[in-house]
């Protein structure tokens, strides 16, 4: 009851697993990824061992074919399995196990592997590798893009409920420690993948880095009035909201950064975000300042 794709950017040795199903907290049962080895998905009647067993393999030098065949030659229920695989040596490799629900199939291309099971048509693969495929940006929003679609093809026959996305990145992690690079799940909602996106464009601005702005703007006329506005409904503004950023206002929104965590952008640059970003960003008070911080900073590579 579940898609899913694994993909590798061979640009910045990133390897992660997007997911969605009818299923709880499917992010603590599908996806495994290790910045060493590659990126495995277990699913239909997962096979925790497969991620864990198979990074292992990866690691030690196998391909994902052949880490494919060690797992599912040893497994006596393999024909109720569906892994996905691709390594961090470009390998790529899936297996759909005669028993899985249909409709369940799998389909490659170059760095990575979509695979689902109980979906609704053979569309919600292809959409996913279609999109993957055609989808310009970082492997996050490609990965993204391609549960989208997914999901729009047609997606779990039984509909919607987890969705989770994990990345691995050499020196990823908080504070460069580990390789855990995009670690974001939604355990049980409405509408899953929406979630997902909205929580990953926080966890973005929060934790991922970016290169600085060679240019800055500044907050004016309209766009400064309506974000002095929002700033004003959530407590951190105490004037009345006009066309002019001053220092006032930008103490509001050093206040807004500090308890929101977005300290890994300068007061500069989230500014500039917000002018860049304001009018195309969507919802109101805190969730517009948000989604208008990602839009503005989008345009800047991920270091």
């Amino acid at each position: 009851m579940t898609f899913s794709i694994v993909a590798r950017d061979p640009e910045t040795d990133a390897v992660g697993v997007a997911v969605q199903s009818k299923f709880v907290a499917v992010g603590s049962v599908v996806p495994f990824a290790s910045a060493d080895a590659g990126a495995i998905a277990t699913q239909s009647l997962a096979n925790v061992a497969y991620g864990s067993d198979g990074l292992d393999l990866l690691r030690a030098g196998h391909s994902a074919d052949e880490v494919v065949a060690e797992l599912t030659n040893t497994d006596d229920e393999a024909p109720q399995r569906q892994v996905g695989v691709v390594g961090q040596d470009g390998s790529v490799a899936a297996f759909t196990g005669a028993e899985c629900v249909d409709h369940a199939s799998d389909r490659q291309g170059d760095h990575y592997t979509a695979q689902g099971n109980i979906l609704a048509n053979r569309a919600t693969v292809d959409a996913m590798a279609d999109t993957f495929e055609d989808t310009d940006g970082g492997l996050p929003e490609r990965l993204l893009a391609a549960l989208h679609a997914g999901n729009d093809a047609g997606g779990d026959q039984r509909g919607e409920q987890g969705a989770a996305l994990y990345v691995a990145k050499p020196g990823g992690g908080y504070d460069g420690g580990n390789d855990r690079w995009i670690d974001v799940r939604v355990d049980d909602h409405d509408h899953p993948i929406d979630e997902l996106e909205r929580v990953f464009h926080i966890y973005d601005i929060t934790l991922l880095e970016r290169v600085a702005p060679t240019e800055y703007r500044e907050l004016a006329g309209d766009t400064a009035e309506s974000v002095l506005a929002a700033l004003s409904g959530l407590g951190f503004y105490d004037g009345a909201p006009g066309r002019a950023f001053g220092d006032a206002e930008r103490d509001a929104l050093a206040a807004f950064q500090a308890v929101n965590n977005f300290e890994n952008h300068d007061l500069a640059a989230l500014e500039d975000a917000l002018a860049r970003g304001w009018a195309d960003a969507a919802g109101e008070g805190e969730d517009r300042l948000v989604n208008a911080i990602w839009q503005g900073i989008s345009r800047l590579d991920r270091t």
